[in-house]
């Protein structure tokens, strides 16, 4: 795997789409996170410091060490990194006397500098801090202002190190993505070289020398992950590939036969194991939403371990873990903290004495999907929307009962169908229904009755990290709304759910 691009992570909610921006541009990247970085950094050729929630100015602050990379590797630092190399190398970093967060545009732009080549006057940049530069550090040059912010970016003569009090990688600075590029590629002169063909030959290559004629057992949900996963390592070691298709009855209303079926028409070697019954019971009156992923993880390792003692001469296992699963795993001061935990993260529990094999581990979804349309993966298959590991465990508010599955199934189906029908699945990242634990009174015929509510959720993302609510037409969840409480029994209200991520997450739970 190619190690061209470091990210340092002190905990701010942008990390991520640094990465993602550092991709577009057809470069590999790896977030560390800023006190865990890799030993040998020979093989990078370019550091970026994120931003951060802390200020550099107190007592816990991150305090990287950065003296196998000042001055030997051409270095970005964003935000939080730009205070830092000020106020610990002849600066000043002070509070702002004004709230120095949003939307500013760039009133000074030095002339001849290669940072910020292509990046026209005026330009907008993100701004997101309560601290500014007041003094630059040591040998530090302006390179941009804004009318508020003196200092909104400088470099430091003698090294290959610049410095920006904005977020270059939101959508909102609008010659962003620019000014990255030119850092990598002009001035750090990185290979653009990560590309989906370069992928597929660098990872099946890497797949076939690792794993040799071992045997593979790999646990598919129906998901674009786990079969792409499949897909590279079928590519790579053939009918030594050992596929196991679990239903957990938590999969969307006849998705456990259809998926089946699409699978072995892609020539997988794959078997499904009806295990609906098994984790139903497993989760009976269980109502914390960690708990029921936990309870899901560990019914389903045991399932897979059944059936992969069936099989001869195992000796690895396979994930379709990808990248931000990775990171949102990893909980340590200062950095990202976890959100939720993921079930196919972590490893496996000592009685599998399985290796680990994750062919996707440092990809981003979308990425995924690219990855698949090289392998030739249907287009349908790869377009579907991501869907939670846990199932409609967590879509479920409250405690799981086959009768609440039901109904949410047959919810789920007429929305999503209804999403197809109208030409608007494609237009959305992901979209589900959420069954609330709220009953509410309404009128059918003459009757008066107490029954579900659900709320409906559509969302569109590039890769998760942010996501905004889905504007679906009046029409359409007018429709859909009449349809579900006239075809699905045990539901008389249905709402939409128009919140974003942040603050929300896309799951209710």
């Amino acid at each position: 795997m190619q190690h061209n691009v470091l990210i340092l992570d002190f905990g701010s909610q942008y990390t991520q789409l640094i990465a993602r921006r550092v991709r577009e541009l057809n470069i590999f990247c790896e977030i560390f996170p800023y006190n865990n970085p890799p030993t040998d950094l020979s093989s990078y050729k370019a550091v970026i410091l994120s931003g951060s929630p802390f200020s550099v100015r107190a007592e816990d602050a991150p305090h990287p060490d950065l003296t196998q990379i000042r001055g030997k590797l051409p270095l970005l630092a964003v935000c939080y990194g730009a205070q830092y190399l000020a106020h610990f190398d002849g600066g000043e970093v002070a509070p702002s006397n004004i709230r120095e967060y949003g939307r500013a545009n760039l009133s000074y732009i030095k002339e001849g500098e290669p940072f910020l080549e292509g990046v026209s006057a005026n330009s907008q940049v993100w701004m997101s801090h309560s601290d500014t530069i007041k003094k630059l550090p040591t040998n530090g040059v302006v390179l941009a202002s804004t009318k508020d912010v003196a200092n909104a970016a400088y470099k430091i003569e003698g090294e290959t190190t610049y410095a920006i009090q904005y977020h270059p990688e939101v959508y909102h600075s609008t010659d962003g993505k620019q000014m990255l590029e030119n850092f990598l590629v002009k001035i750090a002169e990185v290979p653009q070289s990560f590309t989906p063909n370069s992928f597929v030959e660098d990872i099946v290559a890497e797949l076939k020398a690792k794993i040799q004629d071992d045997k593979v057992v790999l646990g598919l949900s129906g998901g674009v992950d786990s079969t792409v996963a499949a897909v590279l390592l079928n590519k790579a070691i053939g009918k030594n590939l050992y596929c196991i298709f679990v239903n957990n009855g938590l999969l969307r209303k006849d998705e456990f036969e259809s998926v089946l079926h699409q699978y072995k028409d892609m020539g997988l070697n794959v078997k499904g194991v009806d295990a609906a019954d098994r984790f139903l019971s497993q989760l009976a009156g269980i109502s914390d939403p960690e708990t029921k992923r936990k309870t899901i993880g560990r019914v389903f390792i045991e399932v897979f371990d059944d059936e992969a003692h069936q099989l001869e001469d195992v000796k690895w296992l396979a994930q379709g873990t990808i990248y931000p699963d990775v990171i949102e795993s990893v909980s340590v001061k200062g950095p990202s903290a976890t959100i939720k935990s993921h079930h196919n993260v972590g490893g496996l529990p000592d009685f599998m004495k399985l290796q680990v094999v994750e062919p996707l581990r440092m990809l981003f979804k979308d990425e995924v999907r690219r990855v698949g349309a090289t392998l030739g993966i249907d287009p349908e298959l790869l377009g579907r929307h991501p869907f939670p590991g846990p199932g409609l465990s967590i879509r479920i508010l409250g405690d799981i009962t086959p009768e609440k599955v039901r109904i949410l199934q047959e919810v789920d189906a007429v929305f999503i169908n209804g999403l197809r029908e109208h030409g608007l699945y494609d237009k959305v990242w992901q979209a589900g229904a959420i069954l609330l634990p709220v009953n509410s009174v309404g009128v059918m015929g003459d009757e008066r009755t107490y029954e579900k509510v659900v709320a409906l959720r559509a969302v569109e993302s590039t890769d998760g990290m942010t996501a905004d609510w889905v504007h679906l037409p009046y029409e359409f969840l007018m429709k859909i709304s009449n349809e579900i409480i006239n075809k699905v029994k045990g539901v008389n209200r249905v709402v939409y759910d128009i919140s974003s991520k942040p603050p929300a997450t896309i799951e209710w739970e």
